[in-house]
């Protein structure tokens, strides 16, 4: 064998062990086997399909989260509203005594307006900018006042509903429009309330009465609505722990197939060094005129 033919093979071994050992080095310090598709192409297919799963987990977990920040602030919002039409019916049974007079009714009459303006600004509630009981119209603030209206505002959103994909096969309905929850024909919370007011200031307790009687319909009507926000609060805070899990799940799969336990990749190194050691000794040796294969024999 030529001289060069043996430092070329020399030079290749010695090549060979300084990667083995950089290896184990990076094995040992980052705990990742698999670091490009070339160190284990198997591996590295099934990676990129784990991390196709697990981007769409985290898309489900981002919409849950926002979802469910969502429907806790509509929550907040609709409880609010309950306690302030609560008020208004008080208001509106101690209105409808005889015994008051026009000044105390006038008084009263201040106050449920004052209730009105407050539900109204409940209402227009916005959510990362947008409007929370508007449907699905982006842009609009729910409710605008509107002196030709018998309640004196207006709609602008529309009677859409928003249901959000929070799974593979799982929706949840996230809003309530406010046609539905304020404006509803049946028992309009804005159009008793206006109705009270204008009895308390102008109307009979007979007129009266029968105004509390329809504040306490609507009232009905909104606590039906509530229950929707409270079904998809439980939904979602559900979903967000599943989810949680799956994000740990995928996290320990993905660990299975790049990653290397530290006994494993310190017992790796160890091989590593020694065999590298060994190589470059006999490296030393050949340079003294002994090839290589002298010295292994």
């Amino acid at each position: 064998m030529s001289n060069l033919s043996i430092a070329n093979s020399i030079s290749s071994y010695i090549q060979q062990s300084e990667q083995a050992l950089q290896t184990a080095i990076s094995q040992a310090s980052t705990g990742i086997r698999v670091s490009t598709p070339s160190d284990d192409p198997a591996s590295a297919a099934a990676l990129v399909g784990l991390q196709a799963a697990a981007a769409t987990v985290d898309q489900y977990t981002s919409n849950t989260q926002t979802s469910l920040s969502q429907v806790q602030l509509a929550d907040s919002v609709v409880t609010s509203v309950v306690s302030l039409l609560n008020r208004a019916i008080t208001l509106g049974t101690e209105g409808a005594n005889s015994t008051n007079s026009s000044v105390d009714r006038q008084s009263i009459a201040a106050d449920v307006n004052g209730i009105l303006t407050s539900v109204v600004s409940l209402a227009n509630t916005t959510f990362q900018g947008q409007s929370l009981f508007g449907g699905t119209a982006s842009g609009t603030t729910a409710f605008t006042a509107d002196a030709t209206s018998s309640t004196g505002y207006t709609y602008n959103g529309n009677s859409n509903i928003n249901k959000i994909s929070v799974g593979d096969t799982l929706t949840v309905q996230v809003n309530i429009p406010g046609s539905t929850l304020f404006d509803n024909p049946s028992a309009s919370v804005l159009g008793a309330l206006s109705n009270l007011a204008k009895a308390l200031a102008s109307g009979t307790s007979a007129d009266i009465g029968s105004a509390t009687n329809d504040i306490s319909s609507a009232l009905t009507a909104v606590s039906q609505q509530h229950a929707v926000y409270g079904s998809a609060s439980n939904q979602l805070t559900s979903q967000e722990s599943f989810l949680a899990q799956e994000t740990v799940s995928f996290t320990s799969r993905e660990t299975s197939i790049v990653g290397i336990d530290a006994a494993t990749a310190i017992e790796n190194l160890n091989q590593a060094q020694t065999s590298n050691s060994t190589v470059l000794a006999a490296a030393a040796k050949v340079s003294q005129q002994k090839t290589l294969l002298d010295y292994l024999n």
